[in-house]
């Protein structure tokens, strides 16, 4: 694999997550959390985009106004790039990310999440009739496209050791290198690579590539995530999900972007 050209970042982000692993000061605290911040990321449909406009919207979007909502406090949704994400929180630029992060070992580390708010499997995208299918062996030597720093990423890296792996920074940038033939293969959200590129004039000629795939064999999924110790606002949260469930408002909610269930069975 060519040398990493993350080096900065993850320099900068291995010192943001050391931070996230102190003690909050007491001043820092917010007493009831009247107030919260939310970090969004607005580049990411069906779960969030700016529009023309510079209005939030989105599945990520309504689910921050529904929580803060439920949950009695006053937000403000501050943008932000998906790499910054995690230096941002522990920085303290807002309280909890809402932008579509999924659980992984290596993240529960340095942050605190919520329950699950949703899990979409993951999808393989290539030119139509390219493949017979997505296995390591047929996409052996082939140039695999997906989102760096993500659990994605990590899964190729495990189960594809002889693809090469072509790192963006957006989600939906996987989309826009493969239809400009820079890689062989997409690798991403089954619902952004049909909503944002199947369906669109320039996914023409291509298709999904074999089955749905579950990280960690199902487990996972997506959730807010919070400073290390911030207990009182995730417990909110947490609360204001399983309300959210109980009384069908998520299920209505999901209903504005998806056409099958979305929960992943919580």
């Amino acid at each position: 694999m060519r040398s990493d050209p993350r080096r900065p970042f993850l320099a900068a982000a291995a010192l943001a997550l050391s931070m996230l692993l102190l003690p909050a000061p007491a001043a820092a605290q917010a007493p009831g959390w009247a107030q919260v911040r939310v970090g969004v990321e607005g580049n990411y449909p069906p779960f969030s985009r700016l529009g023309p406009d510079g209005q939030l919207s989105g599945f990520d979007i309504d689910i921050a106004k529904a929580v803060c909502e439920r949950i009695q406090a006053r937000c403000t949704l501050v943008q932000q790039e998906w790499d910054g994400m995690i230096p941002a929180l522990a920085a303290r630029k807002f309280d909890m990310i809402v932008a579509s992060m999924t659980l992984s070992p290596e993240r529960r580390k340095v942050l605190d999440f919520s329950d699950p708010y949703y899990d979409i499997p993951s999808r393989f995208v290539a030119k139509a009739g390219a493949f017979k299918d997505a296995a390591p062996a047929t996409l052996k030597g082939r140039t695999i496209i997906v989102l760096r720093n993500s659990p994605r990423a990590k899964y190729l890296r495990e189960r594809y050791p002889e693809s090469r792996l072509l790192l963006v920074n957006k989600e939906t940038d996987i989309y826009l290198e493969l239809a400009a033939g820079r890689g062989d293969v997409g690798f991403g959200s089954s619902v952004v690579s049909a909503e944002s590129f199947l369906k669109r004039p320039e996914g023409k000629g291509h298709a999904q590539l074999g089955p749905m795939v579950r990280l960690d064999e199902g487990g996972g999924g997506v959730a807010i995530a919070f400073r290390k110790g911030e207990d009182t606002l995730r417990t909110k949260v947490n609360a204001a999900l399983k309300a959210m469930k109980a009384d069908g408002s998520y299920q209505k909610l999901a209903a504005r972007y998806f056409d099958f269930d979305v929960s992943g069975g919580s």
